[in-house]
């Protein structure tokens, strides 16, 4: 290693997860870049490994972690609901990006609705991101919407850097944002070939769905049968379908049906260009956990039953499900009807992204699985799959985003001290392991436990590859 080009400013040292392991280095971070990652000094022979880490413990600004930390990589949420403008009052970029930062991510990708207008031109782009000036306290990308007035006209909000495109197969709960019936769900597929970008799918279907009778009241069994797994199989047939057709790129969102998973695995043996997410709550809620009422625990596709979830979990051990992200989902209390408990009425969606990290991590121990496969599902394959430039790994000429988990740590979830916008979640009074102690953006702190300090330093993100920075 040349040695000026090992020089740094801050200098990270203690246990980290590095290329899957958990190793003791030293991590050497200069202008908000890692400039280079080396075995920890100290456990070599008892001796300084190399000049260049001699140098940077002398010159530089040490954190020394302690002996019940871990250095992780800043997680990478690709699928977040910000909401503004247009729908401040359910969340806003202030309130998400303090949640996020504390949470130990630092990468958010906002979804095109429910904001307003949504995302899906040029125009509603330049909007979004004015919208989060002075607001950022991590890093914002955005996705695209697909919808039936955008097609034709997607390339152009590509090349303006949002990272792909999302489209739903059914009502999505919003009328600016209509969904793609079967011709313009390929006439999409077409499109967005056409640039080798990267089609998000909400995929349940709608014929499946209009044909089962719809709930009614608080029972939840009575939702969950409404939107039965047939609906998710169907559309990510129809999904693997039409992207075979055109070579599309493909992203399953948010898969809860675990019957999915053999369709999803041929596809891929296959050689079809398909990649699938699930989330916090499929992974470690059960539907026969919710009681009547409970209209926090209301999202689509639903929450199912215990069995359907350790199928999930053999899905990410297969790695045949990608990664995991929050689709943090939040509304007004007013809007989840907590008062009657209608599962009808209520808006669906689940507000977790200050939690994610612990969520996960408390029951992938439970399974047997280690903080390097965790990394992996919520921040190197995030980054992976959207093609976000040095984000979610420790590693030479990445940004320095860098949080303090102490893994072993307890606490138990109290929805009045996160930082979402409405304490409204399913995990209060949850028991939780992993504690995010500290958060890096860059280089520079921005979260210290569940308080976020200094300034909103979040930068505006562009895909790899966009025309405009």
């Amino acid at each position: 290693m040349d040695q000026q080009d090992a020089t740094a400013d801050m200098v990270f040292r203690g246990r980290a997860v590095v290329d899957g392991e958990v190793v003791r280095a030293g991590v050497g971070v200069r202008d908000g870049t890692i400039v280079w990652v080396e075995p920890d000094a100290a456990e070599v022979d008892g001796e300084s490994r190399s000049s260049a880490w001699t140098g940077a413990r002398s010159e530089a600004g040490l954190v020394e972690l302690g002996d019940d930390e871990v250095l992780l990589p800043g997680l990478v949420d690709t699928h977040v609901h910000v909401n503004e403008p247009g729908r401040t009052e359910w969340e806003g970029f202030a309130s998400a990006t303090r949640a996020a930062a504390a949470g130990g991510v630092t990468t958010i990708i906002d979804m095109p609705l429910n904001s307003l207008p949504p995302t899906v031109t040029p125009a509603a782009l330049a909007a979004k991101q004015r919208a989060t000036e002075g607001q950022r306290f991590v890093d914002v990308g955005f996705w695209g919407g697909a919808v039936p007035s955008s097609l034709g006209h997607l390339e152009a909000l590509y090349d303006e850097g949002v990272f792909g495109f999302k489209c739903f197969l059914l009502d999505s709960g919003v009328a600016e944002f209509p969904p793609l019936d079967s011709v313009g769900l390929d006439a999409a597929m077409k499109e967005v070939a056409s640039f080798d970008g990267l089609l998000i799918v909400h995929a349940e279907d709608a014929s499946t769905i209009d044909g089962t009778p719809p709930p009614s009241g608080r029972a939840y069994a009575e939702f969950v049968r409404s939107r039965p797994p047939a609906a998710e199989d169907r559309a990510i047939a129809e999904v693997l379908e039409r992207a075979a057709a055109h070579g599309t790129r493909v992203h399953i969102l948010h898969l809860s049906n675990a019957a999915s998973l053999p369709r999803l695995a041929q596809a891929r043996a296959d050689g079809l260009p398909v990649t699938v997410e699930t989330c916090p709550h499929y992974l470690t809620l059960a539907a026969e956990e919710v009681a009547a009422g409970q209209t926090q625990y209301k999202c689509c596709p639903p929450i199912r039953d215990g069995a359907n979830q350790d199928l999930l979990w053999q899905g990410l051990a297969d790695g045949v499900i990608d990664m995991v992200v929050s689709d943090h989902s939040p509304s007004t209390p007013e809007l989840k009807h907590l008062d009657s408990g209608d599962f009808a009425k209520a808006w669906g969606g689940i507000s977790s992204l200050q939690l994610g990290l612990p969520l996960v991590w408390s029951e992938a121990r439970r399974r047997g699985f280690g903080l390097p496969d965790v990394l992996g599902w919520m921040a190197g394959r995030p980054a992976r799959v959207a093609r976000v430039r040095g984000k979610g790994e420790i590693a030479m000429g990445f940004a320095a985003d860098l949080v303090v988990l102490a893994p072993d740590e307890t606490f138990t979830v109290d929805a009045a001290r996160l930082h979402h916008r409405h304490p409204v979640t399913p995990y209060a009074g949850r028991e939780l392991a992993g504690v995010v102690r500290r958060t890096w953006l860059r280089g520079l702190q921005v979260a210290s436990r569940d308080t976020v300090v200094g300034v909103p330093i979040g930068r505006l993100l562009t895909r790899e590859g966009a025309t405009r920075a």
